[in-house]
């Protein structure tokens, strides 16, 4: 290097080299931001830039000392990665990753992952890892990512607790519901069946929830077939038993059903009663249930309502037997068929006689509240076809109680849909139990009342005429008068109390109604029997040849009151039942308990028709002889014309009669009201107007009312004339009676 001097300008070239080095360092450190916020780095001496993960509002590089770097959420959107199926990404300070979603697990058993491509979660089974909190009294079931408890068979969750929950439910053994006889109604067959409920109730085991049905099922046969003293209760005893049967056999067929395994079960009785039952844990859609009796079609989730608790149930139990409990129970139109009805007849309503067609069908779900329902439920029953006559339509009804727990048969919120091939479909917004009924609607003729009650009237003047004749016609006295007024005094009372008392206000048969028609029985076969005697008093004059004078006054009246008592007494005990009638206080069709009337009336026309026949047969023999005794024998002919005509109005009018209370015709209701209008009418003027002596009586008092009269007017206007004039003046009066 060339000696000292080299060595001293080398070491004066290196110090430069250090001093440059020291001042550039010194340099760098100065131009570096001091401010740089946390989670970022220094750029220049002006600028800072945010760590990965993190950002600022002004970008990634920022020169504002305000500035501030916050963590990037890569979970949150826009959604920037992807973790993948059943899996749910996780924010972290600076980053990010994914866990399986809960109720998942990795197949590896590792926790978290980074993205999709090392997604492996699948489902956890946490009934068999024990990850459950399930009740001992349950079963855990395993669900896509989680679980329910569910009670076991022949358990339901107890009180404040549902069904299929996650959380530990406890579950209780479901026991036969406590059911026993209603104690307002004394029955010892009710009673007797209630003793083996009883017993049901004691030996009940969930495990043998069919039999217990089925036995349950057997015994309410038995009651309904043979009920015993139960058809002696009064109507509205025996409607309030069938309603507590209806809610009773509910309540128990829907909580045994829910002790059974899921599927369907269906029971035919020895007796034809019919149950179909569905039980399911859930579903969806439309569901049809049914059997020979009825089909039912509804929405599932109305089935199973708004707080479900155990499996859902949907059943339907099917009683031809039923009908004798629900006998001559009244129809209870809303206003919209009223008014429907009304404009169709165009004439009030009053009401309608129903009769049952079908099995009465009680259908019960898990949803109790279905008074009223989201959607309408479908039904088609099952019944012998009949075709609906004048005045009647084939109606869907259902059994409503009232405040007292009677019952009654009422149409509101249901519809009729259509009716053939043995069967009936309907549509209703609520359920209950159902049947389908006959009815014959008791349409009011305003025209045929007015008719009605104008001729009664008019009739009931002439018998009083004739009665009033026949106690004081003094001429005519004799047996055949005792005969006609005893007839008309029937014909009076009888007609008097069809007037104010046939209609049977309310539709129950109570005492007042059953007195009526017991009466009505008693006035009209005691019309009948003296009428029967008339063809006796012929049979006397023409048959014997006038040689009888016919039955005495007190074998008359004993025949004449006597047999129609000893009927009705007979009737009464055997079935006083039959004494009245929901529409009318008349006689029952049913059982043929009519006949007590129709029977002796037979009997009497055929025996009058007969008498008249020979009568008239005698009379041509008469007439034939050589020597007849011409008096005797028109005065024969008369009676047995006058007799025969009486027969035949009087007849005509009954048969017309008996069709009056069941309104099957127009023109036979038309034509009884119209010759009973004429049935006192006929007898004032065959047996007054057309007797000449009943008329010389008349024609007597009528001179004596209207001289008496003359009388009273000379002596008015005479003033204060003479008693000399006024002795004068009376003795025509005199003279003339």
């Amino acid at each position: 290097m060339g000696g000292p001097h080299g060595v001293a300008s080398f070491v004066f070239h290196v110090l430069c080299v250090l001093l440059t080095l020291s001042e550039a360092g010194s340099q760098n450190t100065r131009d570096c931001a001091p401010w740089c916020p946390l989670n970022s780095s220094c750029v220049n001496g002006t600028a800072c830039r945010c760590t990965p993960g993190f950002s600022s509002s002004s970008g990634e590089i920022f020169t504002n000392f305000l500035e501030s770097c916050d963590d990037i959420n890569e979970c949150g959107p826009p959604l920037t990665v992807s973790c993948g199926k059943l899996a749910d990404c996780e924010n972290t300070e600076g980053g990010y990753h994914c866990m399986c979603s809960p109720g998942y697990e990795l197949i590896s058993g590792a926790t978290t992952f980074k993205n999709e491509s090392e997604n492996t979660c699948r489902d956890t089974d946490e009934c068999s890892s024990g990850q459950h909190q399930c009740h001992n009294s349950t079963i855990c079931v395993n669900t896509v990512g989680s679980y329910t408890c569910h009670c076991r068979q022949g358990w339901v969750p107890k009180p404040g607790f549902q069904d299929k929950q996650v959380d530990a439910i406890s579950c209780e053994e479901i026991s036969f519901p406590t059911w026993t006889a209603p104690p307002e109604i004394k029955s010892q067959s009710l009673s007797g069946f209630f003793e083996r409920v009883q017993k049901m109730s004691i030996d009940f085991k969930s495990a043998l929830t069919q039999e217990t049905i089925q036995y349950l099922i057997m015994s309410v046969d038995d009651l309904l077939k043979t009920p015993g003293d139960l058809e002696a209760l009064d109507l509205s005893s025996r409607h309030h038993t069938a309603t507590y049967l209806f809610s009773g056999l509910e309540q128990i067929l829907r909580t045994l059903a829910k002790a059974m395994s899921g599927g369907s079960f269906i029971y035919h009785s020895p007796g034809d009663t019919e149950l179909s039952l569905m039980v399911q844990e859930q579903g969806s859609g439309n569901i049809t249930v049914g059997q020979s009796h009825a089909r039912m079609l509804l929405d599932w989730a109305v089935a199973a309502g708004a707080e479900q608790s155990g499996p859902t149930v949907v059943g339907i139990l099917s009683s031809p037997n039923m009908q004798k409990l629900l006998a001559n129970a009244s129809l209870d139109l809303d206003s919209e068929k009223q008014t429907e009805l009304e404009e169709i007849y165009e004439s009030p309503v009053r009401g309608a006689q129903l009769r049952l067609l079908s099995a009465v069908n009680l259908v019960f779900l898990s949803n109790t509240n279905t008074d009223k329902l989201n959607s309408k439920v479908t039904f088609a029953f099952s019944h012998p076809w009949e075709m609906p006559g004048t005045r009647q339509e084939l109606i869907c009804a259902f059994w409503k109680s009232d405040s007292n727990r009677r019952g009654y048969w009422a149409t509101s919120g249901c519809q009729t849909l259509g009716s053939g091939n043995g069967s009936t479909t309907c549509q209703c917004n609520h359920l209950s139990s159902f049947a389908i009924l006959m009815a014959h609607y008791d349409v009011e003729d305003w025209k045929l009342a007015l008719i009605t009650k104008v001729g009664l009237a008019l009739s009931l003047v002439c018998l009083l005429l004739c009665i009033l004749t026949f106690l004081l016609v003094r001429p005519i006295q004799g047996s055949r008068t005792t005969v006609h007024l005893h007839l008309c005094i029937c014909l009076f009372v009888g007609s008097t109390i069809f007037l104010v008392g046939i209609e049977n206000e309310g539709g129950q048969v109570g005492l007042r109604c059953r007195l009526v028609a017991g009466l009505l029985h008693y006035c009209f076969l005691a019309a009948f029997c003296w009428m029967s005697l008339e063809g006796v008093e012929l049979y006397f004059l023409v048959v014997r040849v006038f040689q009888g004078q016919g039955l005495r006054k007190r074998w008359l009246c004993l025949i004449g009151y006597g047999v129609p008592l000893f009927i009705v007494a007979v009737s009464a005990a055997i079935k006083i039942q039959g004494y009245g009638r929901p529409q009318y206080c008349w006689l029952d069709h049913a059982n043929g308990f009519l006949w007590s009337f129709l029977g002796p009336v037979t009997f009497i026309v055929s025996c009058n028709a007969v008498i008249f026949v020979i009568t008239v047969w005698k009379l041509t023999q008469k007439f034939s002889e050589i020597n007849p005794d011409i008096k005797k024998l028109k005065k024969a002919r008369v009676l047995t014309v006058t007799a025969i005509a009486q027969l035949f109005v009087l007849g005509c009018t009954w048969v017309f009669g008996l069709f009056l209370f069941d309104h099957s015709s127009w023109v036979l209701c038309y034509t009884f009201s119209i010759l009973n209008c004429l049935q006192g009418l006929f007898l004032f003027v065959l047996y007054c107007l057309l007797n000449k002596k009943v008329r010389e009586e008349y024609r007597r008092w009528a001179c004596m009312v209207t001289r008496n009269k003359y009388s009273e007017f000379a002596t008015s206007t005479s003033g204060s004339g003479s008693s000399h004039s006024q002795t004068q003046a009376l003795r025509p009066s005199e003279s003339g009676m």
